[in-house]
């Protein structure tokens, strides 16, 4: 699941400069598993690592370039993109 998740994180921070890594990686993991919880609990069998990929690659295509917004709108995510005022991107 690591190279899935590593392949992910670059695109999106190649559709977005607004994210570092770690704030892309995050993003990642947020849509992965949001995307496999919402298809359990709809009662879907799993699919495997593939097709998640593909549905999160796809969001990453349509929104990423704008996804550092979503978090400027709703506050409640803003803990899960802090970083430390010494990271680089």
């Amino acid at each position: 699941m690591n190279d899935y998740h590593e392949r992910l994180s670059r695109l999106l921070v190649e559709k977005n400069n607004q994210l570092s890594y770690n704030q892309a990686r995050t993003w990642v993991e947020l849509m992965w598993e949001d995307f496999e919880s919402t298809a359990a609990k709809a009662g879907r069998e799993f699919l495997g690592s593939e097709m998640t990929e593909r549905i999160v690659r796809q969001w990453i295509e349509n929104y990423g370039d704008r996804l550092h917004e979503f978090v400027a709108k709703n506050p409640k995510y803003k803990d899960f993109f802090k970083e430390e005022k010494d990271t680089i991107n």
